[in-house]
């Protein structure tokens, strides 16, 4: 094999390495941005879940108050 030939061989090879390395970082850019899609989300849900907490134990509150009013109307 001519020196030319082994020179282009080597190019080729290289250059396909450089792809790989691009697909590669493409690939933790992606999971990244995924990460942090999914970090948010996370907060959202836990922030509803405790508004979901918070409005019932306000609910049974009311609920009690209104029991209470009955008993005091002659309503119960």
């Amino acid at each position: 094999m001519e020196m030319g030939d082994k020179i282009i061989e080597k190019l080729i090879e290289m250059d396909q390495k450089i792809e790989d390395i691009r697909s590669d970082m493409a690939t933790k850019i992606n999971i990244n941005e995924l990460r942090t899609v999914l970090d948010n989300q996370g907060v959202i849900l836990q922030r509803l879940d405790q508004e979901r907490i918070f409005t019932l134990e306000r609910i049974k509150r009311i609920e009690a108050d209104v029991d209470k009013m009955k008993v005091v109307l002659h309503i119960a």
